[in-house]
Order: structure tokens, then C-alpha cells, then sequence
């Protein structure tokens, strides 16, 4: 070999080593994203609130990819998706602007307010997604139509529904006076002479009156009243049917648990302490029902007042207890005789995986669909900045928890649909409620329930104190016949005043120990028990 050739030959070897030191880092240029990153709900807000923030006005919303656990955002430019990228969540470059979207809902609520319809942006789509129910024909549609047709189909879709929208407060279930059978919370309450009350479960009534708050009659040593199934169980609480009985294994009520109200049922929210004292969140329009709150519909056992009524424009209240010295469980009922910790609370996300809990239709789940969701329920009802989700809730579910895991994150508003045929529902933020009160998840942890103790809010054995337990009120715990079968106010009595003590007075029943499958709920059977 010449010099020369020698030389083309160091040449060349000089340059292949230097590709290989080269390329290797060519191979990983920006053009490789950052590992994605698979994440809790949880941890994907708190990644997603920091991007957020470091986007600005280039960020166009986000949304959780649930079967992957990916945090997916929406950007303006590319520039702007290497930055998410490098983050460890997936980057989508999309058209409309968070700021875009949310001047569109303004343009809505002020051109198109009509009743029966609801809109929210749906970051998946990039969209406003607009939803009209069955009610919205002729000239209502014809101002819908004019109002989202100047907006552009980049920037809205209309879709229907077939249900109507409304709030899910129920009517109250009381005594139907001279004929109609009494109403029907777990199947049945007798009336000879026509008209037995039987709020959560049988009272047997002669001459056209019995009474049954929460279920009739207390059974002393077991035996007791069991018609349909009322009877308080001997060493603890019936539980109620479908799940909606009143928080399982908790002493007190809990997320999902019914509370009453003048002629309204609901469900409660999540226990909270203000300041220290403890309470509980509801919806707004129940709020707006009644300014005192029971466990039971007949008003024997008082839960609270309430505090702080938001409703329209936002829908949550605030209901202190009574007792002031009650620590009510943070916890919802999942209606399988447990409960849900509930330890804080955490704002929605679009593809969030959610539960609700609610004192008709018992435990549910579904996804977040939609953000900052309006709806317009009609008669100037008009609730903003609402979580929209495919969720089915009912009439007395109002109030009732929506929660992810162990996070408060919705109370129940009001949608279309049902339990049958589904629907949409929406929920008030838990976070913008907590915030709105001062209120905190929590109070206090605790066994026991409002009323504390072994008997209950009402205090004693008999037909007043005991018969709250099937009727997932305050201090369901050990009440009535469980308390060693001692008599008090009528123990095996067919309830307060009644004369005859009816069929099944004696007989226990089929349904003795359990409040049966409509125990908590007014229901199906039951003459007014809902609207």
C-alpha cells in the first residue's frame, strides 16, 4: 500500500468511527417523544394543571384516554406539542382554542336559551356539543338551528335526545288520605279503610291511617310487623334493596343516602365539616325544597338545616346537622351492604371512569363526557359550569355522590333518561361547591351515625326511634328491636294509633329482616311516591 492509498484508508476509517459516535445521537433527536407516561385520574389533572399552565392560550383542553391511562392535550402548533410530548403525554394539534370554545357557549346561553337544551365542550372532539331533547321542536328548534349555524360546524355539533331534561328531586311519599293505597317504599303498607302510610316499609293501619315513618312498627324480640318487609332487624339495620339503602355498613347515612324534605326526596352528597361542625352537601334545587332535612319521610328523624341553597345558575346546598357533635362517615353507600372512603376531592376530566350513588337507583358508573357544561331545564332553570357524563340517574337521585375511586367529584343535578333506556346526566363540581361553603371532605371519620350511639338520631327502642332503620336515615345502627327486644313507644305494636294491628301484625313475614328490594325508594308501587 502507497502513502496515498494509506491515507484514504486513515480517511475513511476516521470518518466511519465518527458516524458511529454520531449517529446514535441523530437516532435520538426530538423526533423520539419522552416514554408516555400511563396515569391514575388523579395524577393525569395534576400533570394536565401544569401543562395548562406552561400552554396558555395555546392549550385547548385535555381529556384522559382510559384505556391506556394517557393524559391526551390539545395544542395550537406543533412547537407546542414537542413541549407535551416531552412530558410524557400525547399531544394533538386541533383548530379551535380553549378560549374559542368557551366564547362559543357564551354566544349560546345569550341566542340560544332554549328550554330543553344543554351544551359542554368536548375536548376529544374539539367541539361544543350541543343536545336537544324530545321538547325541542318548531320554533325552539328553529332558534337553536339559526344559532349554531353562525357559529360554524367547525365548531359545534347538534345532537338529540330522546329523553327530556329535568331535575332528579322526587316528590315526597306520605299517607294518601281516603282511598288511594297507601304508597309503597319495599312493596306494601296495609290499609283497611283505605289509606296505610308506608314510608319505607308496611304500616298496617285500621280505619284509614296508620303510621309507618321509615318503616312500621318496631319488632320486639324479632317478631314485629313485616308487611313488604319493614321490621327493624334484631342486632343491626335492614339494608335497603338495589343500593339504595342508605350506606351499608355505615352507622349513618352516607353518599347516596335518601333525605327527606317537606314533599321532596333526595339523596345526600358527601359528608363535610365546616369550620369543624359537621354537614353534608346536597343539590341546590333540593336545597331550595325544604329548609329541614330528615332521615325519614315521616319526620322522626331530623338530620339538618340547611346552610347555603345555590340554585339556579349553580346547584349545590349546604346542610349543617343538628347535632353538633355527629361525625358522620366520609364514605358512599355502594348498595352491597360496604361503603366507599371518601378522602378528597378532585376535579373531572373527560374520560374519567366514574361511580354514582343515589337513593332511587342505587350505584351506577359511567365516564365524564363533557366540561362546563349549561343546561337549560326550563322555567328560567338554568345551571353553568356543569360535569356532563353518560351516567343514568332518576328522579330522587339529586344530591346523590358521583366519586372516582376515593374522590368526591359530583353531586347529582339532573339529565334525560333513565336506568331503563340511559340517558345523560349532569353533576355540579364537589371542588367549586367546597370552595363556594368553606366546607372540607370529611368529618371526622366515626362510627356512628348522626344520631351517635346505638339508637339512632331518634333516640329510643320503639316505633318513633326504630323504625328509621330500614329507611338509610341517622343512626341506622342497632335501633329499636336490636336493643334487646325491650318494649318502648309500641313495640310489636302495628304502629302509633293503630287499633287493629292488621295482617301480618304478629307474623314476621316474608321480608321480616329485610326492608325488600324498594325499601329506601318510594318507587314503583308506591301512589305518589315519585313525579
Amino acid at each position: 500500500m502507497n502513502k496515498r492509498t494509506g491515507a484514504i484508508a486513515g480517511a475513511a476509517a476516521v470518518a466511519i468511527a465518527g458516524a458511529a459516535i454520531v449517529l446514535p445521537h441523530a437516532n435520538a433527536s426530538t423526533d423520539q417523544p419522552a416514554a408516555l407516561k400511563t396515569l391514575s385520574a388523579h395524577s393525569a389533572t395534576q400533570l394536565a394543571t401544569s401543562l395548562k399552565a406552561d400552554l396558555k392560550d395555546n392549550g385547548a383542553g385535555w381529556y384522559l384516554d382510559g384505556s391506556k391511562g394517557h393524559l391526551v392535550m390539545n395544542v395550537l402548533s406543533e412547537d407546542d406539542a414537542e413541549n407535551v410530548r416531552a412530558k410524557g403525554a400525547v399531544a394533538r394539534v386541533v383548530q379551535n382554542s380553549m378560549t374559542a370554545l368557551k366564547s362559543g357557549t357564551k354566544t349560546l346561553r345569550e341566542s340560544a336559551a332554549v328550554p330543553g337544551t344543554a351544551w359542554s365542550i368536548d375536548p376529544k372532539t374539539n367541539k361544543i356539543v350541543v343536545t336537544a331533547d324530545r321538547t325541542v321542536t318548531g320554533a325552539k328548534m328553529a332558534t337553536l338551528t339559526k344559532a349554531t349555524n353562525g357559529m360554524g360546524e367547525g365548531m359545534v355539533t347538534v345532537k338529540r335526545s330522546q329523553g327530556e331534561f329535568k331535575r332528579f328531586d322526587g316528590g315526597g311519599a306520605g299517607s294518601a288520605a281516603g282511598g288511594a293505597a297507601g304508597s309503597a317504599a319495599g312493596g306494601a303498607g296495609d290499609a283497611a279503610g283505605g289509606a296505610g302510610d308506608a314510608a319505607g316499609g308496611a304500616g298496617d293501619a285500621a280505619g284509614g291511617a296508620g303510621d309507618a315513618a321509615g318503616g312500621a312498627g318496631d319488632a320486639a324480640g324479632g317478631a314485629g310487623d313485616a308487611a313488604g318487609g319493614a321490621g327493624d332487624a334484631a342486632g343491626g339495620a335492614g339494608d335497603g334493596g338495589g343500593g339504595a339503602g342508605g350506606g351499608g355498613q355505615a352507622a349513618g347515612p352516607v353518599g347516596g343516602s335518601a333525605i327527606f324534605g317537606g314533599n321532596a326526596r333526595c339523596s345526600l352528597g358527601f359528608n363535610v365539616t365546616v369550620k369543624g361542625a359537621p354537614a353534608f352537601l346536597t343539590a341546590g334545587h333540593c336545597g331550595n325544597d325544604s329548609k329541614t332535612w330528615t332521615a325519614d319521610q315521616g319526620g322522626g328523624q331530623p338530620l339538618g338545616t340547611v346552610a347555603d341553597s345555590k340554585f339556579p345558575k349553580t346547584d349545590f346546598a349546604l346542610v349543617k346537622y343538628d347535632d353538633t357533635a355527629a361525625k358522620p362517615q366520609s364514605a358512599v353507600d355502594l348498595g352491597d351492604g360496604s361503603t366507599q372512603e371518601i378522602t378528597k376531592a378532585a376535579e373531572a376530566a373527560v374520560g374519567m371512569k366514574v361511580q354514582r350513588s343515589g337513593s332511587t337507583t342505587g350505584l351506577h358508573d359511567g365516564t365524564v363526557t363533557g366540561l362546563d357544561a349549561t343546561v337549560n331545564y326550563g322555567n328560567g332553570d338554568i345551571v353553568n359550569g356543569l360535569i356532563q357524563t353518560d351516567v343514568c340517574a332518576e328522579p330522587g337521585d339529586s344530591g346523590g355522590a358521583m366519586f372516582s375511586e376515593d374522590s368526591a367529584v359530583g353531586l347529582t343535578s339532573g339529565g334525560s333518561g333513565d336506568c331503563t333506556a340511559g340517558g345523560e346526566t349532569f353533576f355540579q363540581p364537589v371542588t367549586d361547591a367546597l370552595k363556594a361553603t368553606g366546607a372540607e371532605i370529611g368529618a371526622g371519620g366515626g362510627d356512628n351515625g348522626a344520631g351517635g350511639g346505638d339508637n339512632g338520631a331518634a333516640g329510643g327502642n320503639g316505633a318513633a326511634g326504630g323504625a328509621a332503620a330500614g329507611a338509610g336515615g341517622a343512626g341506622a345502627g342497632n335501633a329499636g328491636a336490636g336493643n334487646a327486644g325491650a318494649d318502648s313507644a309500641g313495640a310489636g305494636d302495628a304502629g302509633a294509633g293503630a287499633g287493629d294491628p292488621g295482617a301480618g301484625a304478629e307474623d314476621p313475614g316474608t321480608g321480616a329482616q329485610d326492608p325488600g328490594a324498594g325499601a329506601q325508594d318510594p318507587g314503583a308501587a308506591g301512589g305518589d311516591a315519585l313525579n
